[in-house]
């Protein structure tokens, strides 16, 4: 027995040591190895390894002889603040971290675990791809664990990081995933490299400019975050995870109420212009409304003229949705419609009541959004709202105009309480706009055009835009002091912590993809 454990102990010892000099290349490229990952992940001593002395049984061609011991992944189970999660560890070291069958079948028994037990999974990519000396059993692999991320999305929380190589069809896993992670420099993430690339459009094309972090922060909306290094994308990692619950069976975890519901913000009044043409910071509104100014922005580099975060209000998690007018005057557009939507019905998925913070001009008009489907990307959002269950409030903080007053979660799709600032203005269009069309034989004949637009445009907003007469016929709750924001959220949020909706019976929807 005393022989056993020895050889038992040197093996596990090999194993977790891996191979110097690898590891030193990796360091070398400013990488971590993915042991060093997963402690930078988790809590200190939480992680149980799965299947540290599984090895590929492939015949063939180029196949490794030496049949190295964990076959390019590590797996298992540990915590982040005390909760658990399920992980796996590409490691790039061995088999430059490629997918055969057993490296595949891995990674599916942690999924299969994790969905069992109701935890998150965080995955950790570094993967040259596809193990090509075991042909279709790698493309079998990844197909396992396309299904499996299907059958619990909505179920746990999935987070996807890439801090390597993520090519062909290993690229659709962190496409599948609720949120997915990139390290500048490190990472990148394409169906079809540089080199296939060239020899297929003869277009000349560097790693980072096809796939790299920033590019699909700001461009393809692939990337949810992006960092400068190991150390801070783990951080946000551990953030985000705080708070997520961990199925969609249980509620985000709570902090302490802050007494949000009797707490007045003078700032709030000074933000937001009464002029609805000046630009300003949603974000201030939003570090006004949610505990402590602490919030977590979602798709902070996409799609910037709208806003999308998680936060808490009065300790309670809740998602926020808002207009961001410093970018294109806050208006909605083909991009921003598909950000808001997945965020929306992420939120939906796990229980996180919505937050809707309004102050939207239209949709963004043009042969340019008209082509790329700005309505069918407009009815995600759309579809997104009315048929969500969680509790809704919408705020209407300035303006709403049109198609996309109704699509920002109006009381018309659902939204459980509707509250207006005495600024805002509800109508079809703005008054200059309604005025030209409505008088234009007027404008024509009159002497004095000018007079007369300006006289109408009053008589127009005094009429029909302001927010008594949205409130009068019912599709305003109530118009609030701006100040007195934070706490008619957190009061409304309270009110409807309890609500229950079922969804009608039914295979499922057939939301416009």
């Amino acid at each position: 027995m005393r022989l056993l454990r020895a050889e038992r102990d040197a093996l596990e010892e090999a194993v977790l040591e891996g191979k110097p000099e690898a590891n030193a290349r990796m360091r070398a490229q400013g990488k971590r190895t993915a042991r060093e990952r997963l402690e930078l992940l988790l809590d200190a001593g939480s992680f149980t390894e799965l299947e540290m002395f599984r090895r590929h049984q492939a015949r063939g061609i180029k196949v490794d002889e030496t049949r190295p011991h964990s076959d390019g992944v590590i797996v298992g189970s540990g915590t982040i603040d005390g909760r658990r999660v399920f992980v796996y560890a590409q490691d790039f070291t061995i088999c430059g971290g490629s997918l055969g069958a057993a490296h595949a079948a891995k990674i599916h028994k942690v999924m299969d675990l994790a969905l069992a037990a109701g935890a998150p999974i965080v995955a950790l990519n570094d993967s040259g791809g596809a193990r090509i000396q075991e042909g279709v059993l790698s493309l079998d692999g990844y197909g396992g664990i396309f299904r499996r991320q299907v059958e619990a999305s909505g179920v746990i929380p999935q987070i996807s990081v890439v801090l390597g190589p993520c090519a062909g069809g290993a690229a659709y896993s962190p496409a599948l995933a609720d949120f997915t992670f990139m390290v500048r420099e490190t990472s990148n993430m394409y169906l079809t490299g540089p080199d296939v690339v060239a020899a297929v459009t003869g277009e000349r094309v560097t790693h980072a400019e096809l796939g790299g972090a920033d590019v699909h922060a700001t461009r393809s909306g692939v990337a949810t975050f992006v960092h400068d290094d190991e150390e801070s994308c783990f951080e946000d990692v551990r953030y985000l995870l705080s708070l997520l619950p961990a199925n969609n069976l249980e509620t985000p975890p709570a902090a302490q109420p802050q007494g949000a519901v009797d707490d007045i913000r003078p700032a709030l009044a000074d933000i937001v212009p009464a002029e609805p043409n000046k630009p300003y910071d949603m974000r201030s509104v939003v570090e006004e409304i949610v505990d402590d100014a602490d919030y977590l922005e979602i798709h902070e580099h996409w799609a910037g003229n709208v806003l999308c975060a998680l936060g808490r209000v009065d300790g309670e998690v809740v998602g926020i949705v808002g207009n961001q007018p410093l970018v294109l005057a806050g208006v909605l557009d083909a991009a921003a419609a598909q950000k808001a939507a997945r965020f929306v019905r992420f939120c939906d998925a796990f229980a996180i009541p919505l937050v809707t913070l309004v102050d939207v001009p239209g949709f963004l008009p043009g042969t340019e959004q008209e082509y790329a489907g700005v309505i069918r990307h407009g009815a995600k959002l759309l579809y997104a709202y009315c048929e969500a269950t969680v509790p809704r409030v919408q705020v209407i903080v300035r303006k709403a105009y049109g198609g996309a007053y109704i699509v920002m979660d109006s009381r018309s799709i659902g939204a459980d309480l509707a509250l207006a600032w005495p600024t805002n203005e509800i109508a079809v269009m703005g008054a200059a706009g309604a005025v030209d069309i409505l008088f234009r034989k007027e404008l024509a004949a009159s002497p004095d055009p000018e007079t007369l637009r300006d006289n109408l445009r009053t008589e127009y907003a005094d009429q029909l835009t302001h927010p008594y007469y949205a409130a009068e016929r019912g599709l305003i709750d109530d118009v609030i002091d701006p100040t007195k924001t934070r706490a008619a959220v957190a009061r409304g949020l309270a009110m409807l912590r309890t609500k229950r909706k079922q969804a009608p019976r039914r295979k499922h929807g057939n939301i416009p993809l």
